[in-house]
């Protein structure tokens, strides 16, 4: 498998990657760092793709980056 291959990551993790990408851009970062952030970010939730193989495999998920996101504070 290439290197940057997503072949190893179940529909929900894409699907959550989508999502994060378009919080970012909403918020004016570049498409590119975006993604790369994304991605980033569901890897340290889930340890990396989640379909059978590899060492990480059944794993619990890290949920902390998904509570730091969002707004900054101070702006209502």
């Amino acid at each position: 498998m290439a290197r940057g291959s997503k072949e190893k990551y179940t529909e929900k993790q894409k699907r959550q990657a989508r999502h994060i990408e378009e919080g970012y851009e909403s918020r004016g970062v570049p498409e590119e760092e975006a993604e790369r952030r994304a991605w980033a970010t569901v890897n340290k939730i889930h340890g990396g793709g989640k379909k059978r193989g590899g060492s990480g495999h059944g794993k619990e998920e890290e949920r902390e980056p998904t509570r730091k996101g969002g707004h900054k504070g101070g702006k209502h």
